[in-house]
């Protein structure tokens, strides 16, 4: 996190099958890659921060795309979140947000979303007025 604070975050089944099969290759790094060239070519090596840039701008390049950033994926994911839960406070804790002000950025509101709200509080309405559910 900011200020190097440690943040722990719980991780779904999936995320885990995918890390359970990275652990041994180095004593303290979950993350590490196989040298590929220079000295100790062959080699398992934990992936550094500056590393992942250098491969993130290579591999941007490689496909063309100029205009996304690695933290995309990281509001992307907010974004996901907040669309499958309509809870900012739990999104709040997810992305390890102090202020909800920051959260609310990933509030994005689309018109399908204004017209399927409008016709929940219709059915809700009509409910009420009548006594009976309405299907």
């Amino acid at each position: 996190g900011k200020g190097d604070k440690p943040v722990t975050i719980p991780i779904t089944s999936t995320i885990r099958g995918i890390l359970w099969p990275l652990r041994g290759h180095h004593p303290v790094q979950v993350f590490t890659y196989v040298a590929q060239r220079g000295v100790g070519k062959g080699e398992r090596r934990p992936l550094t921060y500056e590393g992942l840039k250098s491969y993130w701008a290579q591999l941007r390049k490689r496909s063309g795309v100029t205009s996304f950033r690695f933290h995309d994926f990281r509001h992307d994911f907010g974004t996901k979140l907040l669309r499958e839960t309509g809870n900012l406070k739990l999104v709040q804790k997810a992305m390890n947000h102090r202020n909800i002000k920051t959260t609310s950025r990933y509030a994005h509101v689309l018109d399908s979303e204004v017209a399927q709200g409008m016709e929940r509080v219709e059915k809700s309405r009509r409910k009420s007025r009548s006594g009976l559910k309405v299907a």
